[in-house]
């Protein structure tokens, strides 16, 4: 393989859209952080500091030969695997928004879940560039990876932290379809997966509520369906052009945490339709890059490995975008690069430097 330049308009693009988020997190925030803490850029200035983490691990990785995690593929889910049971341990793990998923200290905090997506594409890529040949059959093929994959979402659900599982099982889903996985067992697989969550449903009630609210928000305006109707309201008036930036209304203690999972509703309501267009132009042409580079691997295990990093990155993407415009229930995913997060936002930057460096190769 020749070796060459890592993909300049990848990189480049991430770290625009990276330090827009900066900018919506103090917009979004500041008013909140300012009442809570006496320090408007509190949020901000959280987040700027794993974003110069982010920074500096993504350039180092994107140096890192992508084929030493096939080597190291066991260790790296064997200390994902630890780090998810040792946050369910009570004075190990912490809980925040009522979910023991952190390890952290004060207003930091690292989840292990998701550093367990990447761990497990790394070891999907590995086994399906072993096992390509073997994935028409359910039990030889698809079954150790799936009954893996399936685990690692029990632990997560422990936590629990739904939005984090399904990223993850779709993921894993998603690039063993394109190694020929039957597609009859995928449609097997959904139906189970529609009986699993309406278990789910029935061991937490909270998660009916939220399904109840999708449906009519107006049931219940102050309680389940207030932060959907919420955003919509900051959505619906932002029209063309918008408020201009700072210019939100409902940051203004109307929409809950703005600088999470409904950022795109403060994005809408500032920037109006052409910064929603921008900001989307701007993620597909991450995820474009991204396919691009799968496709152009040469190497099973390079292809494998960009592709499940781009599709997880764009199935949470539309996840939390349906979420914010009101087309599934609230799951409480992030939207990459632009929602409050460290982990979120140094796992996202990680997954962008392995990317990178996968694209040195042709």
């Amino acid at each position: 393989m020749k070796k060459r330049k890592i993909d300049l308009l990848l990189f480049f693009t991430v770290i625009l859209l990276a330090l827009f988020g900066l900018l919506m997190i103090y917009s979004a925030s500041y008013v909140w952080a300012e009442y809570k803490f006496n320090d408007p850029y509190k949020f901000v200035k959280n987040q700027a500091l794993f974003f110069l983490i982010g920074c500096f691990l993504m350039l180092w990785i994107s140096k890192v030969p992508y084929q030493k995690y096939l080597k190291f593929n066991k260790p790296i889910l064997l200390i994902s695997l630890t780090l998810l049971i040792l946050v369910l341990i009570p004075g190990i793990g912490t809980i925040r928004n009522g979910s023991r998923s952190w390890f952290g200290i004060g207003s930091f905090g690292v989840q292990p879940s998701e550093f367990a997506k990447i761990a497990i594409l790394i070891f999907a890529a590995k086994y399906l560039s072993y096992h390509e040949k073997d994935m028409q059959s359910f039990k030889k093929g698809i079954l150790p990876l799936l009954s893996l994959i399936l685990f690692v979402f029990f632990l997560i659900m422990l936590q629990p932290d739904f939005g984090t599982g399904v990223i993850l099982v779709m993921s894993g889903i998603g690039v063993m379809f394109v190694a020929g996985a039957n597609f009859k067992f995928f449609l097997k697989l959904g139906v189970l997966g529609i009986l699993g969550i309406v278990v789910l449903i029935l061991i937490a009630p909270y998660r009916l509520e939220r399904i109840l609210s999708f449906l009519d928000p107006w049931q219940d305006p102050l309680g389940s369906g207030f932060q959907m109707i919420q955003s919509l309201y900051a959505i619906g008036p932002g029209g063309l052009f918008g408020y201009g930036l700072g210019n939100s209304r409902q940051k203004h203690f109307y929409l809950p945490e703005p600088q999470t999972d409904f950022i795109f509703s403060i994005i809408s309501e500032e920037f109006g339709f052409l910064g929603v267009l921008i900001v989307s132009s701007l993620f597909l042409i991450i995820i474009y890059k991204g396919f691009q580079i799968s496709r152009n691997c040469m190497d099973l295990f390079g292809k494998y490995l960009a592709f499940g990093l781009t599709f997880s990155l764009s199935f949470q993407t539309i996840l939390n975008l349906m979420v914010v415009v009101g087309l599934i229930p609230v799951t409480g995913v992030t939207l990459p690069f632009l929602s409050y997060g460290g982990s979120s936002l140094l796992i996202t930057m990680i997954s962008m430097g392995i990317l990178l460096n996968i694209s040195r190769k042709e």
